[in-house]
């Protein structure tokens, strides 16, 4: 009788804490979406109602304000196209190579190494706005000032995702696969593209998510070396669109510009979160 009244207390308290973890994720859910829910009400006002207070009911300007920002003064369109090239062949550029150069860390034995990973995990520790001089001085030397290559060839060298990816190879790629694939004849970058790869997707799907949405987001260097209309990207459109004088301001234009540009992160967050997810244990060696 007692055992039984242990394991129904037991089952209650196992009930109980059920509940309130789906309460708490509940609450942390609705807490994450009404900023994304007032971004939409807002995008479907004038500025005019905005000016009057936020209300929970769309209105009906949101056609009104998408047209008015596509036909307008800036290019929009064309600064969503630089902001996808640039974030896309950055995250990219970014995840490959960081990956290739944990890779050659964990993987290779050579003098110097250990000189050449502090010194990666020291430049990692430099901010942006310090080398922004400099950054400017030698992309003006190289012929890019203006020019969108500047904005992703520097994910080529990223500290950040290479010491990532170097702390997830300790745990998911062990030496003696590496060995294995040697033996049986395949070369470096076989064995790099077909082996490794393969075993760090969930890993390169987390940071291809994390180098898209800070390339997207980024404004300070976008803003420091590009100048012509043509070439600049949504978060500098967005600024300009926001520093318009009294007569041309339409914060309902600012708004829907905003929820036009956060859709396409969605986007990407949603292709690669199933690698995410589903590839934890992908990564394990199968015995």
């Amino acid at each position: 009788m007692e055992q039984t009244n242990m394991k129904a207390s037991k089952g209650m308290n196992i009930h109980l804490r059920r509940i309130i973890s789906y309460v708490v994720l509940i609450l942390i859910t609705i807490m994450c979406l009404v900023w994304f829910y007032i971004l939409f009400i807002n995008s479907t006002r004038s500025h005019a109602e905005l000016n009057r207070g936020f209300t929970v009911v769309p209105s009906t300007y949101l056609l009104t304000n998408l047209q008015n920002v596509l036909h307008g003064t800036l290019p929009i369109l064309t600064g969503l196209r630089n902001s996808i090239i640039v974030s896309v062949i950055s995250a990219v550029l970014c995840t490959y190579f960081s990956t290739m150069t944990a890779y050659a860390i964990h993987v290779y034995d050579f003098k110097g190494k250990r000189i050449a990973y502090t010194f990666i995990l020291a430049v990692m520790m430099i901010p942006t706005q310090v080398t922004a001089l400099g950054f400017i001085k030698l992309v003006g030397n190289i012929g890019l000032d203006d020019h969108l290559g500047a904005l992703f060839l520097p994910s080529i060298a990223v500290p950040v995702t290479f010491f990532y990816m170097k702390q997830y190879m300790e745990s998911t790629l062990p030496l003696s696969l590496i060995e294995a694939a040697r033996i049986d004849g395949a070369n470096e970058f076989y064995t790099f593209n077909r082996v490794c790869l393969p075993l760090m997707k969930p890993a390169v799907a987390v940071q291809a998510i994390f180098t898209f949405v800070s390339s997207w987001n980024n404004y300070f260097i976008p803003a420091l070396v590009l100048h012509s209309d043509e070439k600049k990207t949504l978060p500098i459109l967005i600024a300009q669109l926001r520093g318009a004088d009294f007569l041309k301001f339409d914060m309902g234009q600012v708004y829907v510009t905003i929820a036009f540009s956060i859709f396409p992160v969605i986007v990407v967050y949603l292709l690669l979160s199933k690698y995410i997810v589903g590839g934890v244990t992908a990564g394990g060696v199968k015995g």
